[in-house]
Formats: structure tokens, C-alpha cells, sequence
């Protein structure tokens, strides 16, 4: 009797290890199988996110490239008003300098009107020493004339027509009769030589018709 009492004590003590055992192993295998879950949950939101992150630094990026993109339009807008300011400026400078004073005219009968300007600046020259006026067509005395001539005019010299051009009653004056292009208006120039600086206009006679032509 004590020795099957003793086996069914074995069996018992063997049941309960074994039933022991069995739970620790199905808690271990629940323990892994929710640390892969939850493993697998965080790389799942992760990679939802990042995708997220990312697609709103490419929009922050595309919105810093589209406001590069629109700055140097600024930059355009900002040089060409001060390029019209620039324009502004020169041209009341411009007009500033070439303001004319009326003057008496002349007894002669075909002048119209005659005006000088302080504006009217020489025009600089080439030669150097002691100035011997040329009336040689061609020289270089000849063409700074004419370019004083133009000044005083107001018409493009190289559309300009010179009729005319003599001596003014002393060798630093001189006098030319021209035309515009067209020959819509004529004028009588007198100009001054200015030691060093060059022909200066110094009057200008608007004439009702072309006397040398």
C-alpha cells in the first residue's frame, strides 16, 4: 500500500512540474509574440511618418526654390524703377542744361528767333598748343566745329547739313549755317573757341529760310 501510495505521490508532483511548466512556456510565448506585435506596430508608424515628414520638407523645399524663383523678379522690378528714376533724373538734367534764354536778334530780317544756353559746354578737343582756326574741310578744327554746331542746333550730327561755315569777325569765333535731316528748320550757330577745352555755341539764330542754300 505505501509503495502505490508514493507512486500516485510522484505522478502528482510530475503532473504539477509538467502543468507548471506548460504555463511558463505560454506566458513566454504570449511575452514574444506581443513584443513582435508592438515591434511591428512602431516600424509600421514609422514608416507612415516618415513618408509624411518627408513629403513636407519637399513641400517647404518647393516653396523656398518658388520664392528664389520669384526674387530675382523682384530684383527685376526693383532695377528697372530705378533705372526710370536713373532716366528721370538724366533727363531733367538734361533738360536743366539745355535750357534756352531767348536773346535779341539780330537786325537781320530772316531770323526768326535767337537763344543761348549756359548749358552749352565745349565739346572738347584733339589738338594741343596754340589754336589756329581751319575752315579745311575734313581737318580736325572742321570737325569739332561741326560738332559744336550740332550741339547748338540740337540735331544729330550725322543727319546734320552744313551749308555753310566762316569766320565769326575773329580767329576763336566762327559761324555755320545748317540744317536738320530733313531740312524742315535752318539755323545760324555761332560758336567760341575755349583754349584747351575746345568749340563751344555760344547763340543761336533760328532762320526763316535757307540764305546758303
Amino acid at each position: 500500500m505505501s509503495s502505490r501510495f508514493n507512486q500516485r505521490d510522484q505522478k502528482r508532483k510530475l503532473n504539477k512540474i509538467y502543468n507548471i511548466a506548460i504555463t511558463i512556456v505560454s506566458i513566454l510565448i504570449v511575452i514574444v509574440a506581443a513584443t513582435i506585435f508592438l515591434s511591428d506596430d512602431d516600424s509600421t508608424e514609422k514608416a507612415t511618418t516618415e513618408p509624411k515628414q518627408t513629403t513636407e520638407k519637399q513641400q517647404k523645399k518647393a516653396e523656398k526654390t518658388e520664392k528664389k524663383e520669384d526674387a530675382p523678379g523682384v530684383e527685376e522690378e526693383e532695377a528697372d524703377e530705378e533705372d526710370s528714376e536713373a532716366t528721370d533724373t538724366t533727363e531733367e538734367d538734361k533738360d536743366k542744361v539745355a535750357e534756352l534764354v531767348e536773346v535779341e536778334a539780330s537786325g537781320d530780317g530772316n531770323v526768326e528767333k535767337a537763344y543761348t544756353s549756359e548749358g552749352w559746354k565745349p565739346v572738347g578737343t584733339e589738338q594741343a598748343g596754340e589754336h589756329t582756326t581751319s575752315f579745311e574741310k575734313g581737318s580736325v578744327d572742321w570737325n569739332e566745329m561741326r560738332k559744336a554746331i550740332a550741339l547748338g542746333a540740337g540735331v544729330d550730327e550725322g543727319s546734320m547739313k552744313l551749308w555753310w561755315l566762316q569766320n565769326g569777325g575773329s580767329p576763336s569765333t566762327a559761324i555755320g549755317t545748317v540744317s536738320d535731316g530733313n531740312e524742315s528748320q535752318t539755323y545760324r550757330v555761332h560758336i567760341e573757341w575755349v583754349d584747351g577745352s575746345g568749340w563751344r555755341p555760344v547763340k543761336v539764330e533760328e532762320l526763316k529760310v535757307n540764305d546758303k542754300k
